[in-house]
């Protein structure tokens, strides 16, 4: 499930995830923040006052000014990214199975958090929340790695209850990984975005769909099971049908699209049965999520 190679992990070193927002608190790292502090960065200026480092005072502006200045910095902060991890049924679908790429996209990512200094919390969604311990360090990684291992995919997921349930403190990034088909549907996920952009956050959408779901091979009078309720109707499947169906999914998928950018957030739709390193180096760049 997670045979990723040296090659994947060498790339993944040289990237780093976007944060759209500036940050005020988060131990340190390596993002600018609002606060002031001693990183690289220049801010500002204040007059000296006893105590202060001698090494940050700026000799120039006391030769124009014949008064002690010290420096100011832009400290800089790590990021905390929430990955929001859905575990229905529902995602466990697919020749290519789609639980198997929502997990390495949330180790893939993880990583990338992880090797930037920043902080990452993977938030399992079923009945319940269920939140992984905060990970920091590149050591962290192989820890978390084991604990996605162990996910399973079953039942039903409430995606926005779930989320609901997060309480997040703090500027970060919330990415969503589901294929977002939830009970309640649209209305339900616009719950959720509205949540997340109410505390602060950089909102990623991140849609995994199967070949299966985007070209139906279907044909015939059939009887469909839903994988998460064991609900049954049968169908007679036409190809008027089939059409209807894809437009309606197409449709779905630009509404989707269309809620993550009313809340100033992003919409990344992948297919199960992508590479890897396609999914984080082509559709996330494209995206303008990482640099």
């Amino acid at each position: 499930m997670f045979s990723f190679d040296s090659d994947f992990f060498n790339k993944l070193n040289n990237i780093n995830l976007k944060v759209r927002l500036r940050l005020s608190n988060g131990a340190q790292g390596g993002r600018k923040s609002q606060a002031k502090g001693v990183s690289v960065e220049f801010s500002d200026f204040r007059e000296y006052v006893p105590g202060d480092d001698f090494r940050r005072i700026d000799w120039n502006a006391y030769g124009r000014f014949d008064k002690l200045f010290v420096k100011l910095f832009m400290e800089e902060r790590e990021a905390i990214f929430n990955i929001f991890l859905d575990t229905s049924k529902s995602m466990d679908y697919g020749e290519a199975n789609k639980s198997h790429m929502a997990l390495k996209i949330a180790a893939s990512l993880s990583y990338v958090v992880l090797n930037n200094l920043d902080r990452v919390y993977v938030n399992i969604l079923n009945t319940k929340i269920e939140t992984t311990k905060a990970a920091s360090g590149k050591l962290a990684f192989q820890r978390l790695l084991k604990e996605l291992s162990q996910t399973e995919f079953n039942g039903a997921t409430d995606l926005s209850s779930a989320i609901l349930k997060k309480n997040i403190k703090g500027r970060g990034v919330s990415i969503v990984i589901s294929d977002f088909f939830t009970q309640g549907s649209l209305e339900k996920i616009e719950e959720a975005v509205k949540y997340l952009s109410y505390k602060k956050q950089s909102i990623i959408l991140v849609q995994i769909l199967s070949k299966e779901e985007r070209e139906p091979e279907l044909y015939g009078v059939l009887n469909l099971i839903d994988s998460e309720t064991n609900e049954g109707v049968k169908v007679s499947v036409t190809p008027k049908l089939l059409k209807n169906y894809e437009e309606a999914l197409k449709k779905y998928t630009r509404d989707l699209e269309e809620l993550a950018k009313k809340y100033g957030g992003s919409f990344v739709q992948v297919n199960s049965e992508d590479e890897i390193d396609k999914v984080i180096l082509k559709n996330f760049t494209e995206k303008d999520l990482i640099y």
